[in-house]
Formats: structure tokens, sequence, C-alpha cells
């Protein structure tokens, strides 16, 4: 507990001893012969302010301010009703009841805030930089690209960047959900929010702290609340206007009876304060964005950010998932597994098509430069010209070099000689001639197949991939994937118009999710209803543009969210289901002088207590 959950736990203890003990007195008629009522009120009023000043003056201030329809005025407006029909006893258990219930709330609250705010703590404090051979900290924000900084063991490392010098175990918990760590040497990339496990490290910085992956982190998490689902929305907006409708309500009801029959005054002035004790929202109000943010706390222990309820719901109603291929379903890791020159040698071919390549940072070209095994000598390389969903054009040593698929061979009147071979196909040609074919390969993610098996499971009805690589190669991945609907050989633009031909199929509340990791994958990521991406190795663009972020880009828990998001959208309905039906129920026994002050408090504090230790159910990831 907090100290401010102690302090209201201590007034409840309190005002709960001075309370029974006045309730038992006066049962037992030790008050009977009191000549002036007035110190009977009094008495009471002693634990009525104890456990309730902070309400009063909070209705107090929003009247001020001009914001009087609230759960504190109402709770103000019965109690003091209830003192003016002297059920003096009854006025201090409503506010008593209500008070536990808000400790209950603020409770709950800070549970389903847990895990967010272990997400929150990945935040950096400071970074060390070497300054005459001592080592300075310095601001995170301070520290520029290129510079080299050092993180020592058990240190959270501050900015993202390439391991220079050192070897250690990198703790990824707080950004991914797992608990083993990684291992991070001598030119790998680290990112933000991780903590140093083993031995000190010597890191370059490759992106300034506002570009970092902690710092998009933290600003996905503090933006959370704000994008609100239609529920949530819902329940607001009926807040708004339905405190104003039962106050005006229980005024009616106080005041036009006794006029109209001209007695009984007391009796409907104390009907209408238990009128306003049922009526109060507390349950709806609290239990509902409470529910949605226990979900997201939820999926954030899991290693998983959702950027609002909104795509919780829309998660929920997910009937159609949409993969990329390259970098999402299979590794990204191209080795090159077959060499076919139709003149010259292998070397002469790879030699060729390395340097041709010199520039790029796609990872074909990165695989054929690795192939080659040598650092390719730029200065035989001109400006390459990139053709689209094709290739390159690049002049090498002065001769016109072409290097992609077969629709540059094509399209550029080369004669060349088709592969069949199972794989990514990259044609090399040079002043108008063939001079053979490289066969990349790349490999199946670990768990993919059981990825798309558990979709199925958690009702997802079509599995779809799209790629820009060639048509068999895509064939082979899906069969045995098991993906239902292959689309090969797409360009970025060709990629949206192949997603809004699905998003035309889809019927009523059925919803289709995009999962990629590139940065021609934005675009994708924000047409589809719901956009995934990978928060490890995918590019910015893409977790800037997606709903949905896997921070250890495992494909595996987007079945565990999609359980998640369903199961908090079952709590939040069981809640406002709950907290209406019982509300209709005791309003109206209430106003029929049916129910008393006691059935009220239940009404509202009971209610809202079950609703709260219900939403508290989302919490849990399973």
């Amino acid at each position: 507990m907090t100290k401010k959950q102690q302090k209201m736990l201590a007034r409840i203890v309190a005002a709960a001893v001075l309370f029974v003990g006045l309730f038992v007195c006066e049962h037992a008629g030790f008050f009977e012969n009191l000549e002036n009522k007035w110190i009977l009120f009094v008495i009471y009023l002693v634990p009525y302010l104890v456990i309730g000043y902070d309400i009063i003056f909070k209705a107090a201030r929003n009247i001020c301010h001009g914001q009087v329809f609230d759960e504190n005025f109402l709770m103000m407006l019965a109690t003091f009703g209830a003192f003016g029909v002297r059920e003096y006893s009854e006025a201090v258990a409503v506010m008593l009841f209500y008070q536990v219930g808000e400790l209950f709330q603020s409770y709950a609250v800070g549970k389903s805030r847990q895990s967010i705010a272990d997400m929150m703590d990945i935040c950096p404090e400071y970074a060390n930089i070497e300054v005459d051979g001592k080592l300075v900290q310095v601001e995170p924000d301070e520290v520029e690209v290129g510079s080299v900084i050092v993180i020592k063991p058990g240190e959270r490392i501050p900015l993202d960047g390439v391991v220079v010098e050192g070897e250690s175990l990198i703790d990824t918990a707080a950004l991914t959900g797992e608990s083993v760590p990684r291992k991070a040497g001598a030119g790998d990339e680290i990112i933000s929010g991780c903590v140093n496990g083993s031995s000190t490290l010597k890191v370059k910085v490759s992106k300034e702290f506002d570009d970092s992956t902690v710092a998009k982190i933290l600003e996905l998490v503090e933006n959370a609340s704000s994008k609100k689902a239609k529920v949530e929305n819902f329940i607001t907006k009926f807040a708004k206007y339905y405190t104003p409708i039962v106050t005006i309500g229980a005024v009616l009801l106080a005041f036009l009876p006794p006029l109209l029959a001209g007695s009984g005054w007391a009796q409907w002035i104390q009907r209408a304060c238990i009128f306003l004790v049922i009526s109060c929202p507390c349950a709806l109000v609290i239990s509902v964005p409470l529910g949605f943010f226990g979900g997201i706390g939820a999926a954030s222990k899991i290693g998983v950010l959702i950027k609002g309820s909104n795509y919780m719901e829309a998660i929920s109603e997910m009937t159609t998932i949409v993969f990329d291929k390259t970098g999402t379903l299979t590794k990204g890791e191209f080795k090159v597994q077959a060499l076919f020159p139709e003149k010259g040698t292998e070397e002469e071919l790879l030699e060729i098509a390395a340097h041709g390549e010199g520039y790029s940072t796609h990872p074909i070209a990165g695989s054929i430069r690795e192939a080659y095994g040598k650092e390719p000598d730029m200065n035989r390389v001109g400006q390459a010209l990139e053709v689209p969903g094709e290739g390159i054009c690049v002049p090498v040593d002065g001769r016109e070099v072409l290097i992609g698929n077969e629709k540059l061979m094509k399209n550029r009147g080369i004669s060349f000689t088709p592969c069949e071979n199972q794989g990514t196909i990259v044609y090399v040609a040079c002043e108008g001639k063939s001079l053979g074919t490289i066969v990349i390969a790349d490999s199946i993610k670990e768990g993919a197949g059981q990825a798309i098996r558990s979709m199925r499971a958690v009702g997802v009805k079509k599995c779809v991939m799209l790629t820009g690589d060639r048509q068999q190669a895509a064939l082979a991945v899906a069969k045995e994937l098991g993906i239902d609907e292959v689309h090969a050989e797409l360009l970025p633009g060709e990629k949206v118009a192949r997603v809004e031909e699905l998003l035309r199929t889809q019927k009523g509340k059925e919803r289709l999710a995009f999962v990629g990791d590139g940065i021609n994958d934005a675009p994708v990521l924000t047409r589809a209803d719901i956009g995934i991406a990978m928060g490890s190795m995918g590019s910015d663009a893409a977790i800037e543009a997606a709903d949905v972020v896997l921070m250890d880009d495992d494909v595996k828990k987007i079945a565990a969210v999609v359980r998640i998001c369903c199961k908090t959208l079952r709590i939040v309905k069981q809640n406002i289901v709950f907290a209406l039906a019982v509300k209709a129920l005791v309003l109206l026994l209430g106003a029929f002088g049916l129910a008393n002050m006691w059935e009220a408090v239940f009404a509202d504090v009971g209610v809202s207590v079950i609703a709260i230790l219900n939403s508290m159910r989302a919490l849990k990831s399973r």
C-alpha cells in the first residue's frame, strides 16, 4: 500500500470504531433520554467528518469550478439529506462504505498500473562517457550519435548502439518479457532499456535519445490511455448525462409528491437520499477503464505494447491476419545457397554482385557481400539507381550492371536462364548480357507454424501472406506454415492494394490485422484495422505506424494478445451489465420506498467493489 492508501485505511478504521460504538449505544437505548437532540447530531458528526471531510471538500471545490455533477456531489447531497431527516447512522454508514469502495479502487488501480510502471522504469537516468581516462555521468539526451559510452554490469543501457568492445549477457525482460538473457558481443546491436548483466561493454551510439527504443516505448505507454475503446467512450458520455438526470430526478422525488399530497416531507426526502446513493455511477466509471488498463498491463507483462484500449477492442474482433514474409515469418537471415554462372567463374559472379550491392542495406545485399567475404572496393562503383520492385542498375568498373529479379531482366530485354530453385533468385547481368544467377534462401522462424495454428485456435478464419519475393519461394513458405492465401512479387503500393481488397471482404465487426517489420510495411500497417510491428528488429517507421508492438519479434504472442483482449472485453461487458441491472432494480425499489439506505449502499459501494475485483482479473495474462 502507498502512504496515501495507508492513511485512508487508518481513517476508515478510526471512523468504523467510532461508528460501531455509537451504533451499539444508540440501539441499546443510551441516547433515549437526551433532552437536546442536537447532541446526537454532533456525536455522529465526528465520525462523519473523520471519514468524509475530503469528499465534502472535493464537492465544494468542484462546485466552485463549475463541475457540479459528480460522485462527490452525489455523496455529499445524499448524506446531508440523511442528516436532515435525522438518519444519522445511515449518513455515516453511507460515507464510510463509500470510502471503503474508494480504497478498493485505489488499490486495484495501483495493482493494474504496476506492470506498466515496471515498463516506465526502463528509462535510464544517466550514461557513462570516458573523459581523460575517467568515467563521467551525463544525461542520455546529451550524448551525440557516434559517441562511445561505457555500460557497467548492472546498469541500464541508456541508448541504442553497437557493441565495439566487450561481451556480456543482456537482460531484456523489461522490454520483451523473456527471462533468458541474450548474449551480446563486438558488432552486435543492443537497444536501450535493457540491463547489462555480466561484464563491462563499450557501445557506439547509433541513435539520439529521443529516437531511441526506450524513448519510443515510453511515448507509446504514456499515450495508450488517450485512445479509448467505443465502450469506454460510451461510459464517459453516459456518466456525463446520467449524473445530472438522476440529481434532478432525486429533487423531483423529494419535493413533488409532498407538494401534491401536502404531507410526508421527511419520508420523501429520505427516499430521494436513498435514490441519490443508489444512482452514483462509480461502478461503471471506475471498473470499465480499470478493466482495459489491466488488459494493457497484462499484455506488457509478456512483452507486447498495445497503444490504446480501442485497439484491444479491434483485436478481439480480428478474423483475418495478413503477414509480411521476410523478417516476420522468416528470420530475414539470407544466405547464398547456390551460384550458377553463365559466363566466367562463381567468384567473378559473386565479385560483380557484391560490388553492385555495396551501398545497399537490404538483407539480400548483405548476404551477397557476406558470401563474397571481402570488403568491396567502392571506388569501382558509381551511383546506383533503384528500380522499385525489380532491383538496381549500377555502374561497376564503368560497365552497366543489373542486379534483380526476373522483371528487371525481362523489362531490360536481357536473355537469361530461369532458375527453378527454392529461395530468392537474384539475376546478374552486365552490358546487356546475363552473367548468372545467385540463389539466396531464408529460413522460417522457430515457432512460426505454431503461431499460425494458435491464430486459428483464437478465432482467426484466414491467414494471408504478402511478399515482394518470388511466387515459388513464397508458396514454399506458405505450404510449410499452413497459410491460406499467398500474394507474391508485390511492390509496396501493391501490398496496400491487396490489403484494401481483403478489407472489402470483411463483414460487420470483422477486423483485419497486418504484421510487418520493414519501412515498406508502414503504409500497410496504417491501412489495416490493426497494425502489428516487430519492436526488436523492426524499423522505426513500422513501430511508429503500428497499433501493437511485439518487443521480442515473437509472432506466437499474437494469439496470447488476442486471448487477453477477448478476456478484457468480456470482463468489461460483465461489469456494465451487472452494474446497470443492479442499479436499475434498486433505483426502482428506492423510488417506491421498498429499499432502505443499506440496500442503497450495496447498490453503490457493493457493486463497485464487485466490479473492481472482477476488473482485476484482466491483469492476468492467462
